[in-house]
């Protein structure tokens, strides 16, 4: 056991080290770059949802493959603690684009904690919220978490959408216990054995089973709340109106990404690699295909990142009927519909 604690120590401080080295560095240069018109590119910060996974290598892929640049813009991408920190961090101005759980976003809208932000894309259709666990640790359904501990990020949406779940899920929710965590080190928590289960994505799988060396166990949220979107865009509500056309642009080149990466998963696995040295190729694919099921569904029509404000009436319903919104909120009010792609 303590082999392998400092197995995930040695392997956590990698990954931080290697976040570092991703933020600081860039393939474009700041002050020579220019637009395809010769236009200086203009400068954007972006967040990824949650540290730098498989799941959100599609924003490096944009940045390598030149999709921001030839859309006008020098992107730095920083990696995410969840939704509840990108929400505050674009709403403070400290980076102008991120994506978020919508779920989570809601929960932050209709209870007061957050405001100023709105969603101007889709990025996965259905949520991927989930407990995640490993064989040996006796959860099987929800019920089993009763007496377990979990962890996460405080603003994790998974977290945050617990109450609702385990309400729905006829899981006493009080019986389960929460500690914080941080995103690049949660699969080592759960690793050396600290906690019984920590809140991740479904994607997550291949990498959970890549640290902890154990087949993974997930109980995903969508098995209970069927009608909830995943992650979306977002951006402040300033910048949605005082910069429209921009905000067009960055989406249609984000989005670019999202599909050339859903193409060429290995190729998308290894650009994140290119940039975030601690990351396991083979597990960051594996993320991009399982995950390539959840931004297209039968709801979404052909246009990748659409949102319809039907399903996004019935997420608020499900979320007013467990009790967990404090207000009463619309659609309009978390999701520019001008902004956002057309089905």
């Amino acid at each position: 056991m303590r082999r392998l604690t400092r197995t995930v120590a040695t392997a956590a401080l990698a990954t931080a080290l290697a976040l570092v080295s991703a933020c600081s560095g860039g393939s474009d240069s700041g002050d020579e770059a220019k637009a395809p018109d010769g236009a200086a590119l203009e400068k954007v910060t972006y967040l990824t949802s949650f540290g730098n996974f498989g799941r959100d290598s599609y924003a490096w892929v944009a940045k390598e493959k030149g999709f921001f640049k030839d859309a006008g813009f020098d992107v730095e991408i920083k990696p995410g603690q969840g939704t509840g920190a990108v929400i505050q961090t674009i709403v403070g101005g400290q980076a102008q684009f991120g994506p978020i759980d919508l779920t989570g976003g809601l929960l932050q809208l209709g209870n007061g904690q957050a405001k100023d932000f709105v969603a101007v894309a889709a990025i996965q259709q259905r949520t991927m919220a989930a407990i995640a666990t490993v064989e040996g640790k006796n959860i099987a359904s929800p019920k089993d978490l009763e007496g377990k501990k979990l962890a996460d990020t405080p603003g994790s949406v998974v977290r945050n959408l617990f109450p609702t779940y385990a309400r729905m899920a006829g899981v006493d929710a009080s019986k389960v216990t929460w500690v914080n965590g941080e995103a690049q080190t949660l699969m080592g928590t759960l690793a050396s054995g600290q906690v019984d289960g920590i809140g991740q994505f479904v994607v997550g799988q291949p990498t959970i089973e890549t640290v902890t060396k154990k087949k993974a166990v997930l109980l995903p949220y969508s098995n209970v709340m069927q009608d909830l979107y995943g992650n979306v865009l977002i951006t402040s509500a300033k910048i949605a109106k005082e910069k429209p056309e921009m905000v067009k642009r960055f989406t249609a080149a984000l989005l670019k990404g999202l599909e050339y990466s859903l193409a060429n998963p290995k190729e998308a696995a290894e650009l994140l690699k290119k940039n975030v040295d601690a990351t396991n190729i083979d597990a960051a694919a594996a993320e991009l295909q399982l995950m390539a099921g959840y931004v297209r569904s039968s709801n979404s029509g052909t246009a990748i990142g659409t949102l319809d404000s039907g399903r996004v009436a019935k997420s608020i319903a499900i979320l007013q009927g467990a009790g967990s919104l404090k207000q009463n909120i619309t659609p309009d009010q978390i999701i520019d519909f001008n902004l956002a792609p057309k089905a």
